[in-house]
């Protein structure tokens, strides 16, 4: 289903234990890097995936090419890209078995989250976990 509703994505948030987080940069600048390392110190299991990082190390993560080259299947695939490229993306993240599909902010594509619902994941979009988490007073994983 898509999740707008903000007790539904701190629902989505609380089960949420793996994340793969697409559009990952090693550059502190970016709002992926900030959000990644949010995402990690909140307890969350973070794997970067960028294909031109791949090898390379992000807040002692490992990155990833592809959602394929995951050690296992992510709870939720987490989007750093433009809205026309979260439409591949999210079709990596049902073919990999994810639970949901997370467009970050200002990352709308409506044809990608209606073929993430029919499949059976949840989407959200143009949202960012780390502030719905802030928000929300979502616990951290432990």
């Amino acid at each position: 289903m898509i999740l707008e509703r903000d007790e539904d994505i701190a629902r989505l948030l609380c089960s949420v234990r793996t994340i793969a987080l697409v559009g990952a940069s090693e550059k502190e600048d970016r709002a992926s890097n900030r959000v990644m390392k949010y995402l990690l110190a909140h307890g969350y299991t973070v794997w970067p995936v960028n294909p031109q990082l791949v090898g390379r190390v992000i807040h002692g993560q490992t990155v990833y090419a592809t959602l394929t080259d995951l050690p296992d299947k992510p709870d939720m695939v987490d989007i750093f890209r433009n809205s026309e490229a979260a439409g591949a993306v999210t079709d990596e993240a049902i073919a990999v078995g994810a639970k949901s599909v997370w467009m970050q902010l200002e990352i709308i594509n409506q044809a990608a989250a209606e073929r993430a619902v029919a499949a059976g994941l949840d989407v959200v979009m143009n949202r960012c976990p780390k502030i719905e988490i802030a928000c929300h007073n979502v616990p951290a994983i432990i």
